[in-house]
C-alpha cells in the first residue's frame, strides 16, 4: 500500500521492529503523528478498494482502536464482533476451533442486518483464525463481507491463505 514504508520506517523507532511476538502496537500508537497518518493511509485504502462499504467491523480488541474513527471518518457505521460474553442484548454467535480448544465470537443482533457491506479492521493477521471466525460471523448474519483490513501481517504464519476465499486482505505492514 502507497506510504507503508513511512509507517514501516516510523514503527522501528517505536520497537515494531524487534522480534515478531514482541510488537507492541501501543508505544506505535503513543505518538499522535503516527496515529494520523495511519488513519490517513487506511482511510485512503478504504476509499479506493472498498467505496461501497457502509459498516467497519473492529475485531476485539486492538481492531477497536481503528473501527471507529475509521466509521466516523468515512461516515458509515461502527460496529463490533467480541468474544462470547462481552455484548450486552442479544447476539449472534460462531464458534469456531482453535488449535487447542475452542471459541465464540459474537455481534449483537440488532445491529447487523442481510446485505450489509462490511469491512473487518484489525490490528494485525498471524494465522488468520480469528479474521476468518469473524467472517464466517458476518456471511452467518447475511452480511457481505467486502475484506479485511489490518495494519501488520506476519506472512511466515501465512493467514492469508486461511481466510475464507474471495475476501481480500490489505495490511499496510508486512513482516515475513
Amino acid at each position: 500500500m502507497t506510504g507503508g514504508w513511512v509507517v514501516a520506517l516510523l514503527w522501528n523507532i517505536y520497537g515494531l521492529s524487534k522480534p515478531q511476538n514482541t510488537r507492541d502496537i501501543f508505544s506505535a500508537i503513543s505518538d499522535g503523528n503516527i496515529c494520523k497518518l495511519l488513519q490517513s493511509l487506511l482511510v485512503d485504502c478504504i476509499r479506493t478498494k472498498f467505496p461501497d462499504v457502509e459498516a467497519v467491523v473492529g475485531l476485539e480488541s486492538r481492531g477497536f482502536l481503528f473501527s471507529f474513527s475509521l466509521a466516523s471518518e468515512l461516515g458509515i457505521s461502527c460496529l463490533s464482533v467480541r468474544k462470547k460474553g462481552k455484548l450486552p442484548g442479544d447476539v449472534i454467535s460462531y464458534e469456531y476451533d482453535l488449535e487447542y480448544g475452542s471459541d465464540t465470537l459474537e455481534i449483537q443482533k440488532d445491529k447487523i442486518r442481510p446485505g450489509l457491506k462490511c469491512l473487518l479492521v484489525d490490528d494485525l493477521i498471524a494465522t488468520g483464525g480469528s479474521i476468518t471466525a469473524a467472517t464466517k460471523l458476518l456471511q452467518t448474519c447475511g452480511a457481505e463481507v467486502l475484506g479485511c483490513l489490518v495494519i501488520i501481517e506476519l506472512k511466515s504464519l501465512k493467514g492469508r491463505e486461511n481466510i475464507p476465499e474471495g475476501i481480500p486482505v490489505h495490511s499496510l505492514i508486512q513482516y515475513e
